[in-house]
């Protein structure tokens, strides 16, 4: 891996440490997290004010967390249970890892990596729904409804702290890290306050193999609007070989390597959750490779491992460009909920909301 690369991932892990615990590195930061709170709650509020309401209804899927705690699968989840529920969700996002002018990038005009960005690459891929991109979540939705008139409801991915766009649902991603130490950016890993979660109409927790869940922060437990709570994790569902675009289902791909050791190479926000569900899979992994979120996997630091399968995420794939590493397969996985009827709420939730604009009963 390259030195910048390198750097830059101890650097993550690093303040992932501090963010842990109630030390005094993260209490010499406290003043710069109060102004902070100060500053995101001004503008939180100064654009929820003038905020846009789309013409359909919104649900935002998101995180009070910094980093990585499986929004994507969600989204995914979401979009797939709506277009089997007979609904045609468009996808609206930030575009992280993409460069985007004034105007926002739709993806019928191309749908790479390099394009919308990773996630909402990956998205689009994985379900087909038509996505725009654009950090002006209100100005992304305009440009795909008016793209895609028969878009029936929107899903903002990663856009809870986005208040210039009004919504009727919101479900927050959290991992079993939780709330971190409690404190917001940069004395701790909260973009904004604990009690935020108990604004939320659903909260997933998304746990590895071994992980418990966290606790919800007491000070928010307010039983009157207290979200539902879901337990999630992800299970391998096939595995795609990039050279040759062959696809296998999971099981067969494991019967076909049951025996074969395994290297494993990730750059999401914790690679570890991908590492351990490999290996609760039955995955022998002799190397695993971690590196920064949205960077693209570099060549050179696959030169080193063995000539065996090296697995990756899917949002690595869309990232590998031509030719491929006859190495590389891409582990699609899918998330199993300790509830899976929350989905069918959620979908009588949005009708409510779109008989609210139209004045049906």
């Amino acid at each position: 891996m390259s030195t910048p690369a390198r750097i830059s991932r101890r650097l993550e892990d690093c303040m992932l440490a501090i963010w842990g615990r109630r030390g005094a590195l993260s209490t010499l930061l406290l003043p710069l997290s109060w102004l902070y709170r100060l500053l995101s709650e001004q503008r939180l509020r100064a654009r929820a004010r003038t905020a846009w309401r789309a013409p359909v209804p919104v649900a935002v899927i998101g995180n009070i967390l910094v980093g990585g705690t499986g929004k994507t699968p969600v989204t995914i989840a979401v979009c797939q249970a709506l277009q089997a529920r007979g609904w045609h969700p468009g996808i609206i996002s930030r575009g992280y890892g993409a460069t985007i002018g004034p105007e926002p990038h739709l993806s019928r005009d191309g749908a790479s990596a390099v394009r919308l960005g990773d996630e909402p690459a990956l998205i689009h891929g994985a379900t087909g729904a038509p996505v725009a991109a654009h950090p002006n979540r209100a100005r992304a939705a305009a440009a795909l409804l008016a793209a895609h008139p028969d878009v029936d409801v929107l899903i903002a991915d990663d856009g809870l702290q986005h208040t210039a766009l009004a919504r009727d649902l919101e479900i927050i991603v959290q991992d079993s890290r939780g709330v971190g130490n409690g404190r917001l950016l940069p004395a701790g890993p909260l973009r904004e306050r604990p009690t935020r979660l108990a604004q939320a109409d659903w909260l997933i927790t998304h746990l590895s193999a071994n992980e418990s869940m966290p606790p919800f922060p007491a000070a928010s437990h307010v039983p009157a609007t207290a979200p539902h709570t879901i337990r999630m994790h992800l299970e391998p569902e096939s595995a795609s070989h990039l050279s040759s675009g062959r696809s296998l289902p999971w099981a067969a791909w494991r019967a076909e390597h049951h025996a074969t050791p395994c290297s494993a190479a990730a750059g999401i926000g914790r690679p570890e959750r991908f590492f351990a569900m490999l290996r609760a899979a039955g995955v022998p992994l002799l190397h695993t490779l971690r590196v920064p979120d949205h960077r693209a996997i570099p060549a050179d630091a696959l030169h080193d491992l063995p000539p065996h399968p090296i697995l990756i995420t899917p949002k690595d794939a869309v990232k590998c460009a031509p030719p491929h590493d006859p190495r590389l397969w891409s582990v699609q996985a899918a998330p199993v909920f300790s509830d899976p009827g929350w989905l069918d709420a959620l979908d009588q939730a949005l009708r409510t909301a779109a008989h609210r604009r139209t004045g049906e009963p």
